[in-house]
């Protein structure tokens, strides 16, 4: 048995998702969440972006793909961002309508049948499925389905 111990300060550094239009994935970004471009790179053939917030690293793009994002491949299943209450997540709702985002649900969701979490299922310009929720709020409202988390199978 090994003696190594496992970190005990883990947390979520940053996000780093392969792009095909690294300027349309910028600006959906950066719109959507309100990012700042902390730095990026131009050359061609090794062009990204790094986008933070009040200084923190918070998600890499990297123009590196081509297609859509394969839902059946291994590997990410989806990306999820919390927000502190319904209306932030009414909030980016709204913006993703004005960027013509495509839903899973139809509104705000439950995460499932009588759960008070909840929020929105969209997927980004290459078809990268995300959330973006809240941990409470959603009492009483039905789930999209009942038998299964909402998250988990989009």
């Amino acid at each position: 048995m090994s003696s190594a111990t496992a970190p005990t300060s883990l947390r979520t550094g940053h996000v780093g998702l392969n792009v095909t239009d690294l300027d349309r994935s910028t600006a959906f970004y950066r719109t959507l969440l309100g990012l700042d471009l902390a730095a990026e790179g131009t050359e061609t053939g090794r062009r990204y972006a790094f986008l933070a917030r009040d200084g923190r690293l918070v998600l890499t793009l990297w123009q590196q793909s081509t297609g859509a994002f394969a839902t059946a491949a291994p590997g990410l299943h989806h990306l999820s961002f919390q927000v502190d209450s319904l209306d932030e997540v009414r909030a980016a709702e709204a913006v993703l309508r004005d960027l013509g985002a495509e839903f899973t649900h139809e509104g705000v969701v439950p995460h499932g049948e009588g759960t008070a979490s909840g929020g929105i299922f969209f997927t980004d310009p290459d078809g990268i499925r995300l959330e973006i929720y809240t941990p409470a709020g959603l009492t009483g409202t039905a789930a999209p389905d009942a038998t299964a988390p909402t998250c988990g199978f989009f």
